[in-house]
């Protein structure tokens, strides 16, 4: 079976090297991502000292933040370099952990390219963080007797139900993991019959939540007045900035001063976002374009008005600010966003009906009243409108989510312990 994979692998190549090319954000790295590391890096990082871990996107190196950091301080002497495979990753890395960690672009799933990055990184252990399955990459760490550990580890519905129609194929796969350590019971359950042997997976709770609430950002940045409020929707899709335009125009009779921020999941989709916005009939500015507090707005942007992110790294700092938080991803069947950033803040989060990745989560947050599930505008304006005619109840609710947080953290210290055991 790992032969008619790489088969299919070479058969098409050409399509995903074109994909690669096409997509401006895919670009970066390529080279690394062939195989071909800068000899600077490969005669730093060779030595054998180096763990090497694994966080496919900014969500993915966001989470492993706190856990590089512990790691690191737990052995000083040991590399640390982290992968990605986006540019908002790489970002995230070199943003929050200069100084602690590398950069590195994961290899291409190729036979050749895994080996080369293998033979340059030498690494004495490798740490895969939320289920990146890449068969050529984990069987030939296995091959070299490399322990593998699987970290915050999730499957969702779909992935899980695709993963048991090849189960025959990704049974060796998993394999290759010396330990699986898993977000919920629902994830050790899926991974134990996907066929990891129960002794080798461990619940250690989610990593996200031990993420630190971290930035400074005012209104004033966002060139508000005094008495303005923000309604921020975070990591939005297609399909999804309609609905919460929709519900803004609601809230807005309710509360004249709202004013929306609109955070697009991708940021190459900023312009399209701008254009849906103003065919909504509402004022559109960059957050760019109020980047200097000491310019005053144009007195026809005084009134209603959307302010699209346009940056990276601000949202999570952003929410801080908000009086209403929509989680994206929801809306529409892409499995959800963390909702865990804004609770941190101590912001009762509404989501729509898809939240497959974070599936416990969410339920944990409608059992403690921390969030509301909304499944379209329409609810999400009923919803939001009775927060604000009920300040007492919005301020629960957000009390409610900052303990939900709180509660469950310590999966960085659990995992960190793991990780020293198989460290010896």
């Amino acid at each position: 079976m790992f032969v008619i994979y790489n088969m299919l692998l070479l058969l098409a190549s050409p399509i995903i090297l074109a994909i690669l090319l096409a997509k401006k954000r895919c670009r970066p790295g390529l080279w690394q991502r062939l195989g071909f590391l800068p000899p600077s890096l490969v005669s730093e990082w060779g030595d054998g000292r180096t763990i090497w871990l694994h966080a496919v996107s900014m969500g993915e190196a966001t989470a492993a933040v706190p856990l590089a950091q512990q790691v690191k301080v737990r052995y000083p002497d040991c590399r640390i370099v982290v992968s990605t495979v986006t540019e908002t990753g790489r970002e995230t890395v070199l943003r929050r952990l200069d100084g602690q960690a590398g950069h590195l672009y994961f290899p291409l799933d190729y036979p050749w390219t895994v080996r080369s990055a293998l033979d340059a990184i030498r690494p004495r252990l490798i740490i895969i963080v939320e289920t990146e399955l890449w068969p050529n990459f984990l069987r030939e760490a296995a091959a070299r007797g490399i322990p593998v550990m699987l970290v915050n580890g999730r499957l969702a519905t779909n992935s899980f139900a695709g993963y048991q129609r090849l189960r025959a194929f990704f049974r060796p796969v998993l394999a290759a993991f010396t330990l699986c350590s898993m977000q919920t019971d629902r994830d050790v359950e899926r991974i134990i019959a996907l066929g990891v042997a129960p002794e080798r997976v461990v619940r250690t709770g989610n990593l996200k939540y031990d993420q630190a609430a971290v930035g400074k950002m005012s209104k004033g940045d966002l060139g508000l007045a005094e008495g303005e409020e923000l309604f921020v929707a975070g990591s939005t899709h297609p399909g999804e900035e309609e609905a919460v335009l929709d519900c803004y125009r609601r809230l807005l009779a309710v509360a004249p001063a709202l004013r929306l921020v609109l955070a697009p999941r991708h940021i190459e989709r900023v312009e399209s976002v701008c254009a849906t916005v103003r065919a909504q009939g509402f004022d559109v500015l960059r957050r760019t374009a109020v980047s200097n507090v000491s310019a005053p707005l144009p007195a026809s942007l005084s009134g209603p008005r959307v302010i699209v992110l346009d940056t990276r790294g601000e949202l999570a700092a952003l929410y801080r600010e908000a009086t209403l938080v929509f989680v994206g991803g929801s809306l529409v069947d892409v499995g959800g966003h963390s909702p865990l950033e804004p609770a941190a803040w101590g912001k009762a989060v509404v989501f729509g009906p898809h939240m497959d990745h974070f599936a416990e989560v969410a339920e944990q947050f409608l059992l403690r009243g921390a969030g509301i599930q909304a499944r379209d505008a329409e609810e999400m304006a009923q919803a939001m409108t009775a927060l604000l005619q009920d300040r007492t109840k919005l301020e629960e609710r957000g009390k409610a989510a900052a303990q939900l947080v709180l509660e469950n953290q310590g999966a960085v210290a659990r995992t960190v312990a793991l990780i020293a055991r198989m460290l010896g």
